[in-house]
């Protein structure tokens, strides 16, 4: 495929890292959501109107004209669009955006991508251009999806999973839950309040965490995504769904982007660490920091 150069340019294990700000699962969870109104309508033209995403657009993009779209799932924090012979994976990148839009609405600066199906425009819209749209296919499968662990919200992902997943990792916590080869879609927002709420030092080297804490972590991770979708995912910069509805979870958060206020629990001041070059808000009261050898706590990138 023409973007294959691209691909392999960016083959790494860092290649799905991006900053902060980014749409998390739960913002991706809600896009593919509000994207449905678009199933089983055809495609009738397609608009590139700039190519340079993450890895370019493909020049063949055409040949969805014609073709109805079937299907739209996600898996980790990709979209996958299954039309009638080919099939696309969308990226939203860190500060990419899918709109529903009447042909008479005005266009935006960033609107990179326009599809317009039978009824309604699909429109892209990207200002840092770090999202993609490319095309399924066995090379973008192999290396972007094959790769990534389980679904935080299936049954594969439990304590025992985790459990085995751990017992050897001597990397924070908070950096090994957000490695995408143990398990997917556990973004900095998340990660930061399921810890908050379950006491445990984001630092803390993963191997570590009894038993007890890992079966809680695993029932913590599952709730708060789960109301984090029930909220719409959370809206920090810019983030809405295609319907140009926002996100309130952000409503609900009780460490997060909060360091140098008080803890809504003890009322010590918040804190906040780098780890895996993210920040890392904790209540040093709440959350202390086990007694294990310094050497073992490794602060590295999460994948």
């Amino acid at each position: 495929m023409l973007y294959t150069k691209s691909i392999l340019q960016y083959n790494s294990p860092n290649v799905l890292y991006f900053d902060d700000d980014m749409p998390e699962l739960p913002e991706v969870e809600t896009t593919k959501v509000s994207l449905f109104p678009l199933l089983e309508q055809k495609v009738i033209d397609v608009q590139v109107r700039e190519s340079r995403l993450r890895w370019p657009i493909p020049e063949d993009i055409q040949n969805l004209k014609g073709q109805k779209l079937l299907k739209l799932s996600r898996r980790s924090k990709y979209i996958l669009a299954e039309f009638e012979t080919h099939s696309m994976l969308w990226h939203l990148g860190m500060s990419g955006s899918f709109r529903l839009c009447d042909t008479q609405d005005e266009l935006r600066k960033h609107d990179h991508l326009i599809i317009q199906f039978e009824d309604q425009q699909l429109r892209y819209h990207d200002p840092r251009r770090f999202g993609c749209i490319i095309w399924l296919n066995e090379e973008s499968q192999t290396k972007l999806i094959d790769t990534l662990g389980p679904e935080p919200l299936s049954d594969v992902f439990n304590a025992e999973y985790l459990i085995d997943k751990l017992k050897n990792k001597n990397v924070g916590i908070k950096i090994a839950i957000m490695d995408n080869h143990v398990v997917v879609g556990v973004g900095n927002i998340y990660a930061t309040e399921c810890l908050f709420n379950l006491g445990i030092h984001p630092a803390q080297p993963a191997s570590t965490l009894s038993t007890d804490q890992i079966q809680k972590l695993v029932v913590e991770i599952k709730r708060i995504l789960k109301q984090a979708i029930d909220l719409g995912g959370s809206t920090l910069k810019d983030y809405s769904n295609a319907m140009g509805e926002n996100g309130y979870f952000q409503q609900t958060l009780l460490a997060y982007g909060r360091a140098g206020e008080m803890c809504v629990n003890c009322e010590t001041t918040l804190e906040n660490i780098k780890l895996g070059q993210r920040a890392s808000v904790f209540c040093p009261q709440c959350q202390p920091l086990k007694k294990v050898n310094t050497s073992q706590i490794q602060r590295g990138k999460s994948k």
